[in-house]
């Protein structure tokens, strides 16, 4: 049986992909460089079934050559490419070497899917659509993007991977999936990577204020992982298109109300604090699924309340012992 191969499958979103593969009886290698990622998140994998982890970056010109020799003579049928940082904390760590994983990342994986026949997903954002003037975002909307902001290694990162994609497509007929994924939470989320319902969770746990950004009311639509794991699914396995397809929530919170709802669940009565908002940070943010739901009849089936009420339980039993910094 050829091998599923997960790029960043040691983090959040890679993880729980990796265990769903396993489920459905795939052979899988994950590939991570453990920069943002976590080999705990994916060591109870060993002995589960066919399962490889590797220790590898995706930028490292060897990465192709790594990657074939773990699949040895059964070769990879399959690659998700999820590697790159994706919570601002993260990706502006090192702004350079964001844009080389979105770039040389995405080239490397490419030559790989190129040479071995497979069919590769990648897992792009809706970060491309940037602070959006449209609203809610179709995949055909162009985006809003400060390409010398901040937030641009990643943003354009993913744009100019997009291009990769397609181009490869073009030039060397590869069979790409492309799916822009927004904003998703759940288990394996790294305690202190910033984003906006992992910062809540652990500050409602340890009694502490809820940091708003701006006044609160600019807007999120958040996505159970589970869900976002069937799209996935569902996205590389069918064959009328290769994207881009939104992957995502269309129920729109504010800041505010996601805020008042992780303290109900946690029971904290944490009092709110706000703080400036953050340079290109968007406004507003929701996704059109129209398209994935025609493809693959993809709708999220997780309420906000339920998924975050299995993330707190996730972050209460097995994160709690280290220190969170907003």
């Amino acid at each position: 049986m050829s091998y599923v191969l997960v790029t960043g499958g040691a983090g959040f979103i890679g993880a729980n992909l990796c265990r769903e593969l396993l489920k459905r009886g795939e052979s899988v290698i994950c590939a991570d460089n453990y920069c943002t990622g976590s080999y705990a998140n994916v060591s109870a994998l060993s002995g589960k079934g066919d399962f490889k982890a590797v220790e590898a970056d995706i930028t490292d010109p060897a990465f192709e050559r790594i990657a074939a020799a773990a699949a040895g003579t059964r070769g990879i049928k399959r690659i998700y490419h999820l590697a790159c940082p994706a919570s601002p904390v993260h990706y502006q760590k090192d702004p350079i070497m964001t844009a080389r994983t979105c770039f040389e990342g995405s080239l490397n994986v490419l030559k790989l899917a190129r040479d071995t026949g497979a069919r590769v997903l990648l897992a792009s954002t809706s970060e491309v659509y940037g602070d959006p003037l449209e609203h809610p975002q179709k995949e055909s909307y162009r985006g809003n993007v400060n390409p010398d902001g901040p937030r641009a290694c990643y943003d354009e990162g993913k744009r100019i991977a997009e291009t990769l994609f397609f181009d490869a497509k073009r030039k060397w007929n590869v069979d790409i999936r492309v799916v822009r994924i927004f904003n998703t939470y759940g288990p394996f989320m790294a305690v202190s990577d910033g984003r906006v319902v992992s910062n809540f969770i652990n500050q409602a746990l340890k009694g502490k204020p809820l940091t708003i950004y701006g006044d609160g009311l600019q807007t999120r639509s958040f996505m159970y992982v589970d869900d976002l794991i069937r799209g996935l699914l569902g996205m590389m396995e069918q064959t009328v298109s290769s994207g881009p397809v939104n992957l995502g929530n269309p129920e729109e919170h504010t800041m505010l109300e996601a805020a008042e709802m992780v303290k109900m669940v946690t029971g904290s009565a944490s009092e709110l604090v706000f703080e400036p908002l953050p340079k290109d940070d968007p406004t507003r943010r929701r996704p059109d699924i129209t398209l994935a739901r025609e493809l693959f009849g993809f709708s999220p089936s997780t309420s906000f309340f339920e998924g975050l009420k299995k993330t707190c339980g996730y972050f209460h039993n097995s994160a709690m012992d280290i220190d969170f910094q907003p």
